[in-house]
């Protein structure tokens, strides 16, 4: 045996008889959860890992802060050495945000030994296969699952649960501050900025909530899963991201009059070598499964060529779900110290990243268009779907207030992304055609 695994066998054996001290980098909503579920559960944790668990530095902004949970002051600090260096240390979590100063504080944290569970999303989708190379080169466990879906399972299960399986598809809702406000526009008719206002009061939303509203938060949870699940380098920039700030109370009314429900969605499939990701608004039929996870919950689908389709359900951030997967982690980094197995669980991409171009990615979608209302115009409009093959699902035509216009809807049949981008192209140099309002992707069959 190396030298690494020789000193992990013998970390195995101090295991049984010493507590296990964990620093703590950030003491905000998760970081307080991660201190209470370990002091409220520390029964259930000495029966699961043999020993008990101690919090023994803590690093936060400010020492004199107001905070949810109670701590003994000889615990915090300012300086982040105090908390890497300490050599008691065994596993260093990261709940304190932020990529690249917490790069460095964690990449210095794995070179000195020490284990990292972390549930920093940016961070992994930036940086996950660099930091996972790390940790296996030094013989430590490096677990992220808070990072997406909070308090979901939804990594452990694809590496353990669906193990033996081969993944194809990974769909679902993984933003709750977006599923909140597009569950309050649906339900209530509420305009955008005022559900926005809302969301923001209740504390769903940041003040600037850029990285939510325009999909960059779940585009880095699908590039986190797309690698795990297809077994890829899948970069962030590999993600297609259009956010909710174009959506509309009347998209939301005719997708109802479809018999549809709007959700952002990321989106992951594999067919063959190739795959895409994406994330985007997407409209469901009301009967299907995510149209009804409602407010700030998170869902994701897995569909496995063996096990067919799963789903997972839960609260998607929050203080103890989230705190909860963060221990779970620390509780697989204990279980592994105990069998001499850390740094082994990291297992490196299995295939050549190969992505789909636009002419291999297909879908239905959903469109409105405003046309002049005169004789030939539809007829016009439904030449151009036909030259590409596209034909339609559904259709209604209805008239404007504005005299002389009408409005069409239309959901089509499966096309692919570069006819259907052909089409709108074609729709908007039409001279019957005034304006394409809005377009979004479909999945399953509405009314």
């Amino acid at each position: 045996l190396g030298d690494v695994y020789k000193r992990q066998i013998q970390k195995g054996v101090e295991i049984m008889t010493k507590p296990i001290a964990v620093g703590l980098l950030g003491l905000g909503t998760v970081g307080s959860g991660v201190v209470k579920i370990i002091e409220n559960h520390q029964d259930q944790l000495i029966h699961q890992v043999g020993c008990p668990i101690v919090v023994k530095k803590i690093l936060v902004r400010d020492l004199y802060n107001e905070r949810d949970v109670k701590v003994d002051a000889s615990l915090l600090t300012a300086n982040v050495d105090d908390v890497s260096n300490d050599p008691d240390i065994d596993v260093i979590i990261e709940v304190m945000g932020g990529v690249e100063e917490t790069k460095k504080h964690l990449l210095r944290a794995l070179k000195q030994g020490k284990h990292v569970v972390t549930a920093n999303k940016d961070l992994m989708a930036l940086y996950g296969s660099e930091l996972l190379a790390v940790a296996t080169e030094n013989g430590c466990d490096l677990f992220y699952e808070a990072s997406v879906a909070g308090g979901i399972p939804i990594l452990r299960s694809l590496v353990d649960g669906l193990a033996s399986d081969r993944i194809t598809k990974m769909m679902g809702i993984v933003n709750g501050t977006t599923n909140f406000i597009l569950t309050k526009m649906s339900k209530y008719g509420s305009p955008y900025e005022e559900v926005l206002a809302e969301a923001q009061a209740l504390g769903y939303a940041e003040a600037d909530p850029t990285a939510d509203v325009e999909g960059l938060d779940a585009a880095r949870k699908m590039a986190i899963l797309a690698r795990l699940g297809f077994s890829m380098n899948i970069d962030l920039e590999d993600v297609q991201v259009k956010g909710i700030t174009g959506i509309t109370e009347e998209d939301l009314d005719y997708s109802k009059r479809l018999g549809y429900t709007m959700k952002l969605i990321g989106i992951a499939h594999r067919d063959g070598e190739k795959v895409e990701v994406s994330v985007q608004p997407t409209l469901f039929p009301d009967s299907h499964p995510l149209a009804s996870v409602s407010d700030e919950y998170n869902a994701v689908y897995v569909y496995g060529e063996a096990v067919g389709e799963t789903m997972f359900y839960g609260p998607g951030a929050g203080s103890l779900p989230t705190a909860t997967a963060v221990v779970s982690d620390l509780v697989a980094v204990m279980k592994n110290m105990r069998l001499g197995v850390n740094g082994r669980s990291a297992v490196a991409p299995q295939y050549e990243k190969k992505l789909k171009s636009p002419s291999e990615i297909f879908s239905k979608y959903f469109l409105r268009i405003h046309v002049k209302d005169e004789v030939g115009a539809f007829a016009k409009i439904t030449a151009i779907f036909s030259e590409r093959g596209v034909s339609f699902e559904k259709i209604l035509q209805l008239p404007l207030k504005e005299k002389g216009f009408a409005e069409i809807v239309i959901v089509t049949h499966k096309a692919s992304q570069q006819d259907y981008e052909d089409i709108l192209q074609q729709l908007r140099d039409l001279e019957i055609v005034h304006d394409v309002k809005s377009s979004y992707r479909v999945e399953g069959n509405g009314k």
